[in-house]
């Protein structure tokens, strides 16, 4: 086994390296995730503290790492008797990004429950991190119901297993760890609001702690096993103290002033539900534990509020988690005088008018927080917030005249095209409102990732049908494999009540759910499209899809063509903060090099079905058709749009075209790719995603791609 990092020997940090600490001392607080970019010592850090927690005692051949002197009386292993048993070292279990369910909480062996009735149970990484550390990395790629087995589990200190009427349950109290890299996409509100604590982490710019970081490392590196013994006297006495402060934890008291203090905190903040509170309530007595106290103060509750507050003030995914730290002191100092509950009242004045409801003016008290906006107003934090006010001259910026456009490119006006360049460089717009977009479905039936937009055959969802196991038999159809099993008992010599199984009699359920889809905007940013009222609308309907897509658990890309060329601004992603980043600052302006658009898109989706050949694709091209850019410019658009549609891509074209004069290009264009067209006028939540249904509707019932469907205007 490695010689693990010293825990002592990290430098900076200070916020994660507390948040992990008070973990230790208390497990129930509820864990820590740790957000952050990459290389910041987010697993360096969790590794280390395993090698501080202290040795535990377990009984002698349990699985599930019972207590000798308070054996669980419902462990599987068991009964046990109450004794001495052994020790070791706390574990520290990581659970892959890929696991299943049945690696995560254990397996039943369905054959023998089946024949012999008995419970025979292969313990999962659940059981394994009983009475240790379960870490978690990229914490935010994990599946969905993964997340909440294993938050479930965290939280009743207990995992649950049921299959077909057979139950297991067996402890598990674990120091719940996740990291994440939140460029990569963001947990669901709810998902984060079942971690404890959550930090930021960032790498210093700091030369000096740089060249010590970077200093210990290469010393560690060279010599793991010296480097650490170098530390060795320090991370003893952190042992020490994370024992200690264990032996203290339940003697601390924690005072109605101090219980007050959280109570205002959480509501002055708009936190939902009650759990925030509970969780500020274990880590103030935790922090006060490790200082060696035994009363909760003031400064351990301000310090639970940083550390349990700020994920779980997030409404929406555009908003960074963040506190308002002046608004968190006046809150505390409000409420911070601890009334003596013989004399609630000690000094009342006789001359005050009981009923006046605020008699000391503003923040003189009243059992209310604060309700000025002033200290709860964030400063801005994301490019979005940043690039608001990027549009100083408004949004009534006419096109460029006929006199003012260049040259039209090569093949334009003998093809029809009008020419219409749009010259120069435009500056970023705001895009408009977002709206709650309806769902957008990728026709047929998939198997894809578990999501919640198109229909898809999944591990979970609604049963409709069986069929024999491929590999390792994950859902058992219990109905289905008595009925394989039942002509076969006389000739297998059943002679008992319990049926007689064979392996080549289990069937596999096939249970239909909901996949996540990959949606690639294909976005026009050619001066033809530079109006700005025309492209804050199609930012605007982007913003809100993309909204959706976090909902639903899609992935989606952005790629922009103008000038002469085409480029990937944003790679297929979950990350709806650097989406929306992307979307603010994009820039129109030049010629519309439409085909080179569609290419790029064909090579994104053909690197993405490599990557992942079950997730779907849906194509949205926001253009007015026009396609003036590279050599032989409409016939290479038709030929490129062709190339998708021959590879069976549901598209939706978005009409841009504005002005009495309509051409129609973009109806031709969705009939090169076999889908829909839809005009800018009717790119509302209504009517694009009624459009998508309808993309849905037609290749239903048609079957595949369908020529006289093709180009259809949506009214």
């Amino acid at each position: 086994m490695s010689t693990p990092y010293p825990f002592t020997a990290l430098v900076g940090q200070d916020d994660l390296r507390l948040a992990l600490l008070l973990n230790a001392v208390s497990p129930a607080v509820g864990g820590v995730l740790v957000r952050g970019e990459k290389g910041t010592a987010k697993s360096t850090a969790v590794r280390a503290l395993s090698a501080l927690l202290p040795t535990v005692d377990v009984v002698a051949g349990c699985r599930f790492s019972c207590a000798p002197g308070a054996p669980d009386p419902a462990c599987p292993d068991g009964p046990h008797e109450a004794g001495t048993g052994v020790s070791r070292p706390a574990r520290m279990v990581e659970l892959p990004v890929g696991a299943s369910e049945d690696r995560l909480v254990g397996a039943l062996d369905i054959e023998r429950a089946l024949a012999e009735g008995v419970k025979a149970f292969e313990p999962g990484l659940l059981a394994d991190a009983h009475r240790g550390i379960l870490y978690v990395d990229e914490v935010n790629l994990l599946h969905d119901h993964l997340v909440d087995l294993l938050l479930d589990a965290a939280a009743m200190g207990a995992s649950y297993v049921e299959r077909e009427g057979v139950s297991v349950r067996h402890a598990a109290r674990f120091l719940l760890v996740g990291t994440m890299n939140p460029e990569e996409g963001e947990l669901r509100p709810q998902l984060l609001d079942r971690f404890g604590l959550t930090v930021e982490v960032a790498a210093s710019r700091e030369p000096d702690l740089r060249v010590e970081v970077v200093r210990r490392r290469l010393g560690y590196d060279d010599d793991p096993e010296g480097f650490a013994g170098r530390w060795a006297d320090e991370e003893s006495a952190l042992r020490a103290r994370i024992v200690a402060a264990r032996a203290l934890l339940p003697t601390v008291r924690l005072g109605d002033g101090a219980l007050r203090q959280i109570a205002a905190t959480c509501a002055a903040f708009e936190v939902d539900g009650m759990r925030a509170d509970i969780v500020m309530a274990r880590t103030a007595t935790a922090l006060a534990a490790w200082a060696g106290r035994t009363d909760v103060l003031a400064e351990d509750v301000r310090q639970a509020a940083l550390l349990a507050l700020p994920h779980r003030r997030r409404r929406n995914p555009f908003d960074a988690p963040g506190l308002d730290e002046d608004k968190l002191d006046d809150t505390l100092e409000e409420f911070g005088a601890d009334p003596d509950p013989e004399d609630p009242d000690p000094d009342p004045d006789p001359d005050l008018d009981p009923d006046d409801p605020d008699p000391d003016g503003p923040g003189g008290g009243g059992g209310q927080p604060p309700q000025d906006g002033g200290p709860d107003a964030p400063p801005p934090t994301s490019d979005t917030d940043a690039n608001t006010d990027a549009d100083p001259q408004g949004s009534d910026e006419q096109p460029p005249t006929a006199g003012e456009q260049p040259a039209r490119a090569e093949g334009g006006a003998k093809d029809g095209q009008p020419g219409t360049d749009g010259g120069g460089e435009q500056a970023a717009v705001r895009a408009a409102e977002p709206f709650r977009a309806k769902a957008l479905t990728v026709p047929g039936l998939g198997e894809g990732a578990a999501g919640r937009r198109s229909r898809a055959r999944t591990e979970h969802g609604r049963t409709t049908g069986a069929h024999r196991p491929r590999g390792t038999l994950t859902k058992l159809h219990l109905a289905a494999t008595v009925y394989a099993a039942a002509p076969h008992q006389r000739a297998r010599g059943r002679s008992g009540p319990g049926l007689v199984v064979r392996r080549d009699d289990l069937r596999q359920a096939t249970r239909e759910g909901r996949e996540g889809n990959l949606v690639l905007f294909v976005v026009d940013a050619s001066g033809s499209m530079a109006a700005r009222q025309r492209m804050s609308a199609v930012k605007g309907a982007v913003l809100s899809l993309l909204l959706d897509a976090y909902q639903r658990r899609d992935k989606v890309g952005l790629v922009t063509f103008r000038r002469a060329s085409a480029e990937v601004a944003l790679p297929p992603t979950s990350s709806v903060d650097t989406a929306a980043a992307r979307l603010e600052s994009l820039p129109t302006g030049g010629r519309t090099p439409l085909a080179a658009g569609l290419l790029r898109a064909h090579d994104v989706l053909r690197v993405e079905r490599l990557r992942d050949p079950a997730r779907r694709p849906l194509l949205v091209v926001v253009t007015d058709g026009r396609a003036t850019g590279g050599v032989e410019p409409v016939p290479s658009a038709t030929r490129a749009a062709r190339l998708l549609a021959a590879q069976g891509t549901a598209s939706v074209v978005v009409d841009c075209e504005a002005g009495p004069v309509r051409l129609g290009l973009a109806g031709r264009l969705a009939a090169d790719l076999g889908g829909t067209a839809v005009t800018l006028d009717e790119l509302r939540a209504d009517a694009l995603a009624g459009l998508v249904n309808d993309v849905r509707g037609v290749r239903d019932v048609k079957g595949a791609r369908n020529p006289s469907g093709a180009g259809k205007r949506v009214a």
